[in-house]
Order: structure tokens, then C-alpha cells, then sequence
């Protein structure tokens, strides 16, 4: 009856700790998304940033929901566009998208 049943050898030893291999997978991970997301993002914001500063009366603007306007004032937190002859509309200075270039606006 013995012979019927198979020897039960030992496994080989568990595999020696990984923790090397971990560490330089997280590390990579970390530079992928520094580069792919991080540093993007903050070179957007510092563009941005840079945009709002530089406004100044006259400038040709479209704000972020596509209202295209000439900056008639300035002021610390909010921006006045005049969209048409005699119609101004105040906006929030973060909410200007871009400056166009002069000229693009004629009919103001």
C-alpha cells in the first residue's frame, strides 16, 4: 500500500524578497506621472497666470465660455470686455482663456 502513495518532496524555498525591484517600480512610476502629468499642468498654470498679469485696456480677449471682447478695464480681481458698440460685460480675470491678436476684432 505504501507503493500506491507518491512521495511528497519539499518545495523549493520561497523566492528571495523583491523589495529592490519594488522600490525601482515606484520610483518609475513617480517620474512617469512628474512628467506626463505634474509638469505639464504647472506650465499651464504658470502661462496662465502669466496672461491675467499681462491684461491691459485695449488687449483682444476670449474668455473660457467663447466670448470674444476688447478690454475696456482692469481691475484687481475682474476684467471688463466690451463685446459690441456700448456693451460692456464684466468678468472674472481667471476666466479669460487667451489673447487674440490685434485686429481680430473689427466690428467693435
Amino acid at each position: 500500500m505504501i507503493s500506491l502513495i507518491s512521495p511528497a518532496y519539499a518545495e523549493a524555498g520561497a523566492p528571495a524578497d523583491a523589495g529592490i525591484f519594488n522600490l525601482v517600480l515606484l520610483a518609475g512610476f513617480v517620474v512617469i506621472f512628474y512628467f506626463l502629468m505634474w509638469r505639464p499642468q504647472a506650465k499651464r498654470t504658470k502661462e496662465h497666470k502669466n496672461l491675467i498679469a499681462s491684461l491691459a485696456k485695449g488687449a483682444e480677449v476670449v474668455t473660457g465660455g467663447g466670448v470674444l471682447g476688447k478690454v475696456s478695464r482692469v481691475d484687481d480681481n475682474y476684467v471688463v470686455l466690451e463685446v459690441s458698440e456700448g456693451v460692456e460685460m464684466k468678468f472674472q480675470k481667471s476666466s479669460v482663456a487667451a489673447v487674440l491678436p490685434k485686429g481680430t476684432l473689427k466690428s467693435i
